[in-house]
């Protein structure tokens, strides 16, 4: 199954099918938490609704669950049914391009068993190069009501990755020199989960930064056998998803996130951490 979506095929949505489309902006800077909600209202997709990685997307972080934990499942249905979100509506999310924070909303929507739930290829910048409208106006909302039908097995905690057994792999989605642990630029402590192996989340992605075919994607993780149960990591939950989606593209059944992932793992100061290579 495809959960990619391009411009032409949105523009054709919109243009023939608008009041059964809604569009999520989630455009979002690690490093300027403010410059996502700036960038959406000097411009965006017409109709989009904007929503911010950590108000939105992300509860409070604690001592423990890591820095971008899961928000409450009825705060956040309550929240998709407030911006015009039920189980009918088709949605389609974008980034700045494709970038690491739409699909993270895919998965939270998709987790939440919601089917009709597409990332933009190429995002804004793939928008704006088609020579699309934009438009600076903040649309109405249509409230209605979500029902959240979680899906089940879909989430693991620390306790779970502690306990895994050894035929269940552990991916780590950070950059090889993050998991490597030559460089940490975010949190106190560098290296990875014992025993986790790298997939870097940019490698679903081509040459060009799109988005790769599902066969593209079955040879970037060709090591994997499809029956094995994956629990895919990264920093705090983010950029796990483009992998959680690659692999769910790529016919992989079997696929859970770890929410906390590494800054959830390190906050149990007495739990090591390995460096180089597994």
């Amino acid at each position: 199954m495809s959960y990619i979506i391009s411009v032409d095929r949105l523009k054709n949505r919109l243009e023939n099918n608008l009041n059964n489309t809604l569009i999520v902006d989630v455009r979002f800077q690690l490093n300027d938490e403010n410059a996502g909600q700036k960038t959406y209202l000097e411009s965006h997709i017409p109709g989009a609704v904007y929503l911010d990685l950590k108000k939105d997307l992300s509860a409070k972080p604690a001592k423990h669950g890591g820095t971008h934990p899961l928000p409450d499942t009825d705060t956040f249905a309550a929240k998709m049914g407030n911006i015009g979100i039920d189980e009918e509506t088709t949605v389609v999310v974008y980034d700045q391009n494709n970038g690491m924070f739409a699909p993270r909303f895919w998965w939270m929507l998709h987790h939440l068993g919601h089917d009709k739930v597409y990332v933009l290829d190429g995002g804004f910048d793939a928008w704006v190069e088609a020579g699309y409208e934009t438009t600076a106006e903040i649309p109405d909302l249509n409230p209605t009501t979500f029902t959240p039908n979680p899906r089940q097995d879909e989430t693991v905690d620390i306790d779970d990755v502690k306990q895994r057994s050894d035929d269940v792999l552990l991916i780590d989605s950070r950059s090889h020199e993050r998991y490597m642990g030559e460089n940490e630029p975010m949190y106190s402590r560098a290296g990875h989960i014992p025993g986790a192996k790298n997939y870097f989340w940019k490698n679903v992605l081509d040459e060009k930064g799109n988005w790769k075919t599902k066969d593209d994607l079955a040879e970037n993780f060709k090591d994997i056998p499809k029956d094995t149960e994956v629990i895919v990591s990264c920093g705090s939950g983010v950029s796990a998803c483009p992998n959680v989606l690659g692999l769910k593209a790529a016919g992989y059944t079997n696929v859970k996130l770890y929410p906390g992932s590494f800054s959830d793992w390190i906050s149990y100061e007495e739990i090591p951490v390995n460096k180089g290579e597994e």
